[in-house]
């Protein structure tokens, strides 16, 4: 099977951001994303351009258009959040994201009425209604098919960076799981999910969609719902590592430092260089390292397995890619990164707010919209 790759323009950006919608009262979800997509919708279209329905009647989807520049990108976010709220706020629903909503339970959860929706849920049955989950997706740009496998593959080794920056989902179904990203390990049961095959060449990706459609695993390239994944049809590379955050500022960091470092990698490839890669399982147990730890995870940095600190190892990543960001114009969204490193990542934040109220989620909840609405600070 030939996959088309439409180039792009180099590192432009994009962004999707899973939003959930919470009672404002019992910070329950709430499953009212048709009556708020209705409200949304423009007359003369079948559905908003920029927000959009998931899999849950209790989510939203706010979508970026293509941009130059993350500040253009993070501007561009807040202006469907705020048409948003211009529709919940009245309904007394509050916005929230996480990467799991720390007390609501899946069985109460509707789906949406969606024929791609059903069909997921009839094929994974116990795991796909058990997706009460929320993330952040990034599309970097790539101009030229040949670099985007070996982007793809010098990306794992910052997943776990992206992974633990982002985690916020310690909590499910009233209960602390001990992880910092529960989602992460939940997310992998479903077919095709969970970390990319590491192809060295198109024509290897080209195979394996092409015996995923022959044995019916898949009937569209969006299928394959990898951790970070080719997007062909937008000429992207797509990182989906990351849980859902609560703060614009916590989205624009992470997509100012996915496309710094998807740019420099492009720019090493155009010099001749042969990018840095990991073993398979190397990739694989930082990704348990960074669920199951966070901000303390110990990652594998390169095949000889030397490993550090993730913290120690982000404070080099974001220098050497200073004069990046200043290139691409996302010096101020870079540095928001070391704002998480002082304030926590949600995780944390989350624990903290539980100790302060005697372990009520209730507050944890709270605090997650509050932050949604402020920010961090």
């Amino acid at each position: 099977m030939r996959i088309d790759f439409h180039p792009s323009r180099r590192s432009t950006v994009g962004a999707e951001w899973e939003i959930a919608l919470v009672d404002r009262r019992t910070g329950e979800l709430a499953s009212v994303a048709e009556r708020i997509l209705d409200e949304l919708r423009p007359a003369d279209a079948d559905s908003h351009p920029k927000i959009k329905q998931e899999l849950l009647l209790n989510t939203i989807e706010v979508i970026s258009g293509v941009c130059s520049t993350v500040p253009e990108l993070s501007a561009d976010l807040a202006e469907s959040v705020q048409l948003v709220r211009s529709v919940t706020d009245p309904l007394g629903v509050e916005l929230f994201s996480a990467g799991t909503h720390p007390f609501s339970t899946w069985y109460q959860q509707k789906v949406t009425d969606k024929e791609r929706y059903a069909k997921l849920i009839e094929r994974t049955q116990w795991w796909g209604r058990q997706m009460l989950i929320y993330g952040v997706h990034v599309h970097v740009g790539v101009d030229h098919r040949d670099k985007v496998l070996p982007i793809l593959d010098t990306l794992l080794i910052y997943a776990p960076h992206l992974q633990a920056l982002s985690a916020s989902s310690p909590y499910w179904g009233g209960e602390d799981t001990g992880y910092a990203s529960n989602r992460a390990l939940m997310f992998q049961q479903l077919p095709t999910a969970g970390l990319p095959f590491q192809f060295r060449h198109w024509s290897e990706l080209e195979r394996y969609v092409d015996d995923m459609f022959v044995t019916g695993v898949i009937d569209h390239f969006s299928e394959i719902r990898w951790d970070i994944r080719p997007a062909p049809h937008f000429g992207t590379v797509e990182m989906r590592v990351c849980d859902g955050v609560p703060t614009l500022q916590e989205v624009s960091s992470i997509a100012a430092l996915t496309q710094c470092l998807v740019d420099d990698f492009s720019a090493r490839l155009d010099a001749g260089e042969t990018l840095p890669s990991l073993p398979p399982w190397h990739v694989q147990e930082n990704k348990w390292r960074a669920a199951r730890y966070g901000m303390e995870a110990i990652i594998i940095l390169d095949a000889a397995g030397n490993e550090r600190l993730v913290t120690e190892d982000l404070a080099d990543v974001l220098e050497r890619l200073e004069p990046v960001a200043k290139h691409l114009e996302c010096v101020a969204e870079l540095r928001g990164i070391e704002t998480i490193l002082q304030h926590g990542a949600s995780y944390q934040r989350q624990r903290a707010a539980a100790r302060q109220c005697h372990g009520s989620l209730k507050a944890v909840v709270a605090s997650l919209i509050t932050e949604m609405r402020d920010g961090l600070g």
